[in-house]
């Protein structure tokens, strides 16, 4: 967890969303109130758990956290720093602009609606089928806090955002046999980092908490052999003990070994087997 915002993904977000002939979509719309709209305080104390766990972001998420419908566990969240005079806004609209400006965070930057207003506080809720997926409360003049701006906020996981959000993210979602999105707490993958020159590779997390372990597609080479458990295979026979995940990213299926030391994806061409990376692996 970092200072302000939790941040426990990495993604690449565009910095404006156009659409159309070249207009950029409102920040905020009328949109339509959920069938459930959030009653709670617009102000909770946040509480720093010493754990990582979904419990300690709601925790420290504020009353953003409280006003999320997640299909799943909350996902990020906190509470912002203070902000010095000139960096909060003349209106909440404005605070929830300076929001994206301090906080970068990586949530769809329009489509937000007025949910709730009370005492100097105001809660907008990004939508998604009707339930609230981000949820951004901004207070005026706080202490230390000038004008209007980000108190707390908090989002779902990525899996349950927009799908044309999600599309511009460097993470890939995954979906199971039935076509539903697949939570990245429990399956992710993308390119390698073009910081350690590994564009060329492939990286999937698989599992969860303790159990979460990561898989490596190098057809090119370009990892260090001792970055990983066993060499990469482009074309195997899938062994007897290995099973479908039923998890599926476009025209890949995801078969895993017994073991859970090696995972198959089965493509168009064949089946590739994508070893276990090293613990402890990283770039200079």
């Amino acid at each position: 967890m970092r200072g302000g915002l939790v941040a426990v993904a990495v993604a690449v977000l565009m910095a404006t969303v156009v659409v159309g002939c070249g207009a950029e979509e409102d920040l905020v719309v009328a949109g339509t109130a959920p069938a459930t709209p959030y009653g709670g305080p617009l102000y909770v104390p946040a509480r720093n758990l010493d754990e990582h766990s979904a419990r300690a972001v709601l925790a420290g998420s504020g009353a953003a956290g409280r006003a999320l419908e997640c299909d799943g566990d909350i996902y990020s969240g906190g509470v912002s720093d203070p902000w010095s005079e000139g960096d909060g806004g003349a209106t909440p609209e404005e605070g929830l602009r300076a929001y994206f400006d301090m906080e970068q965070p990586e949530v769809p930057r329009h489509g937000y609606r007025v949910e709730r207003e009370k005492d100097g506080r105001v809660l907008y809720s990004l939508d998604v089928d009707g339930r609230t997926k981000v949820a951004v409360v901004v207070a005026e003049d706080r202490e230390d806090r000038p004008g209007w701006g980000p108190e707390s906020s908090a989002s779902c996981d990525p899996a349950e955002l927009p799908e044309s959000f999600t599309a511009s993210l460097e993470m890939e979602i995954w979906t199971d046999a039935d076509g539903r999105r697949v939570p990245t707490t429990e399956i992710s993958s993308s390119a390698g980092s073009a910081h350690c020159d590994w564009q060329e590779a492939h990286f999937l997390e698989l599992g969860v908490n303790q159990d979460r372990r990561m898989f490596a597609r190098d057809p090119e080479g370009v990892l260090e052999p001792a970055m990983l458990n066993a060499g990469y295979d482009g074309d195997v026979p899938l062994p007897d003990d290995a099973h479908d995940t039923g998890y599926r990213l476009g025209d890949w299926r995801l078969w895993l070994a017994g073991d859970r030391s090696t995972a198959y994806v089965r493509t168009p061409d064949g089946v590739e087997a994508w070893p276990l990376v090293s613990d402890g692996m990283g770039c200079k």
